[in-house]
């Protein structure tokens, strides 16, 4: 029907029909998919929500003298980077904690403050505190490095996240009789809430389930600026049971994602703590879906009714690694705000925030509009199905 070449030229002109993954929702009920595939060029996705595997690499500059922190130790804000690269390259993930940080020590503990604070700090353009040492050599003197940085000083600010936009995900549920503390927020006992985490109809992966269009090298909004799609994400999982739509019935594929922090907004970068579990960053994510032909189209316009999950007990199951579902649920179930489990009607929340997740559609449908954005043939695709790609549990051996 159309290429993303002749999509892009549409761009250039301002002749291009770019519309969110909610619209063509209510385009295609309305007119059907062969006339909606005639006019619309762009399907715009977008998620909004906690995602761990997420951090950022920076290089500092050379300091007078040099120092070589490779090797060494380097805390930003007194939170631990890794440093096992060159001189002045560092990187700093969303959930490093401090060293004095008492953790669940005092359970819960409350995780104030950790590497997603520090990357939220940075891109809101605040100096933070950096303080380094090293074992120094002849072309690297220098043995202690203290002094603040800024995100408009740094030669390279990088968000690099090796977890994002996962395709699916576990409806969470506790079915013992005391409170547990997880990623998927506070659990009540004896099914006392159900918590999801998803944007659903508007989520990029459950749009595009075969990753026909999203792949290595595809342009995206990311944390309010430009990104990229890096790699397949790791835990990525595309041979999880697909329903007869193509999509998976629970987690499956995932995101590796990269861009400039320096062009991000802290709108769309945001620390989490979560109660009795850990630091965590919430990242804004957007992709677009060139409708390039009816078949696109067809998975582009699929609506919560539609799309089902696992509901999981995370009191033993879980943690215990043990494949047991209580149950399949639709995302227009989780969204009514309640749901039966095991007979029982169960309060239901969810970690990700729809309301921006539609935000970030409406803003990358914009850019695209008024010939900001333009979209970009993958170099690549993602492992699929028929890779024979899959994630593996680790393989535990006596040492």
């Amino acid at each position: 029907m159309r290429t993303i070449k002749q999509i892009n030229e549409k761009i250039k002109k301002g002749q291009v029909v770019a519309v969110t993954a909610e619209e063509v929702i209510d385009l295609v009920a309305k007119q059907g998919i062969k006339k909606t595939a005639a006019e619309v060029d762009v399907v715009t996705t977008a998620t909004f929500g906690p995602m761990c595997s997420s951090g950022a690499y920076f290089n500092i500059g050379h300091s007078k003298p040099r120092i070589k922190l490779g090797g060494g130790t380097c805390k930003l804000n007194d939170v631990p980077a890794y440093c096992g690269f060159a001189a002045v390259d560092i990187y700093l993930g969303a959930s490093a904690l401090p060293d004095d940080d008492p953790r669940n020590k005092v359970f819960p503990g409350e995780f104030k403050y950790g590497g997603a604070h520090v990357i939220q700090e940075l891109v809101s353009g605040k100096d933070v505190r950096l303080e380094a040492t090293a074992y120094g050599t002849d072309c690297y003197p220098r043995k202690k490095l203290e002094t603040l940085i800024n995100i408009k000083d740094l030669n390279e600010a990088v968000l690099f996240n090796i977890r994002n936009c996962y395709q699916n995900y576990n409806v969470a549920v506790n079915l013992s009789d005391k409170i547990i503390y997880t990623y998927m927020g506070v659990l009540k006992p004896n099914l006392g809430n159900a918590n999801y985490c998803s944007a659903g109809q508007l989520s990029p992966l459950l749009k595009d389930p075969y990753y026909k269009t999203i792949g290595i090298g595809t342009k995206i909004f990311l944390g309010g600026g430009i990104g990229y799609v890096a790699w397949h994400g790791t835990q990525h999982n595309p041979t999880v049971k697909r329903r007869d739509n193509g999509l998976p019935v629970g987690p499956a594929g995932t995101l590796a994602v990269i861009g400039d922090l320096k062009q991000m907004k802290p709108e769309w970068l945001v620390a989490i703590s979560m109660l009795g579990y850990g630091v965590s960053l919430a990242v804004g994510i957007g992709v677009p879906i060139p409708i390039l032909d009816e078949e696109i189209l067809k998975t582009a316009a699929i609506s919560d009714e539609e799309i089902y999950t696992q509901i999981v007990d995370y009191s033993n199951a879980y943690p215990q690694m043990v494949a047991e579902s209580l149950g399949e649920v639709s995302y227009a179930q989780l969204k009514s705000g309640k749901i039966i489990v095991q007979g029982k009607e169960v309060p239901t929340g969810n970690l990700s925030s729809y309301t921006k997740a539609r935000k970030i559609a409406i803003e990358l449908k914009s850019w695209i509009k008024k010939g900001d954005f333009l979209l970009t043939e993958p170099v690549a695709p993602l492992p699929g199905a028929e890779s024979g790609y899959t994630f593996k549990p680790l393989k535990e051996r006596p040492i």
